[in-house]
């Protein structure tokens, strides 16, 4: 059974990695932002797609919704069953979701479009599922925007660059509001809000997007190590400086 075992032991890093970004100050001020962009009215229906390991269904509950968390993935499923019991998560797609027409208030997806294969096609179901006035709202980041401070600019570009290619959609964030006007929502907005890492905890993102640059040839391992090492000696220093533009779009069914 070693695959099994593999598969839970990066689930459980995976949702480590999560838990840690989730709890700094800025992301939970980010989540509650996109929380009262829903404009969710007391008892609202309201389902998060690509719901992870459940920290937004739970937190939206608490808050009074009817919260439904929709994901693919069986392990992030259990493990959101498991830290949060009772809360209402199923098996679903983005593009098939096992609601009514009209059945939800309030449609939220964070981080997610930039992995589906077909963002467009998901966009139409959020329209299906949602009420006339329901309110829907996309958060995500611009993987090819990523600002990292480094003593070798050059290579920094073409790390994050390379990084951003590994991804179906990378730079979709940015179109959030646009992909909703033509969906058909209306009353659409955009805000963009920066994240900011400046300590070890960054480390992690930054040996991803090294790993990544190297797997695809566009640098070399002498390079990948000499610029984690750079990063790393600046965590240590406290001269990290990594900030990531996330866009946050809310509109009106």
């Amino acid at each position: 059974m070693p695959e099994t075992h593999t598969a839970y032991t990066d689930t459980d890093r995976l949702i480590r990695a999560l838990d840690a970004a989730e709890a700094t100050p800025g992301a939970a001020t980010l989540r509650a932002r996109s929380y009262q962009l829903l404009r969710l009215p007391p008892d609202a229906t309201v389902v998060d797609v690509g719901c992870g390991a459940g920290r937004a269904v739970a937190e939206l509950a608490e808050r009074g919704a009817r919260a439904i968390g929709a994901d693919l993935d069986p392990a992030m499923l259990a493990a959101a069953r498991s830290r949060f019991p009772g809360i209402d998560v199923r098996a679903a797609d983005a593009a098939d979701l096992p609601l009514r027409d009209g059945d939800v208030h309030g449609y939220r997806a964070d981080k997610v479009y930039h992995m589906l294969p077909e963002p467009t096609v998901a966009l139409a179901e959020a329209r299906r599922v949602l009420a006339p006035g329901g309110r829907i709202v996309l958060l995500g980041q611009d993987w090819d925007t990523v600002v990292i401070d480094s003593d070798r600019p050059e290579l920094t570009r073409r790390i994050v660059h390379a990084r951003a290619d590994t991804i179906p959609h990378p730079r979709i964030a940015r179109s959030h509001g646009n992909l909703l006007l033509d969906a058909g929502f209306h009353d659409v907005g955009v805000e963009v809000h920066t994240a900011v890492f400046s300590d070890a905890t960054a480390l992690p993102l930054i040996a991803g997007h090294a790993e990544a640059a190297r797997r695809t040839g566009a640098i070399s391992d002498e390079q990948a190590e000499a610029w984690i090492r750079e990063q790393n000696g600046r965590a240590a220093a406290g001269r990290l400086m990594i900030a990531i533009p996330f866009f946050l779009a809310a509109a009106t069914r």
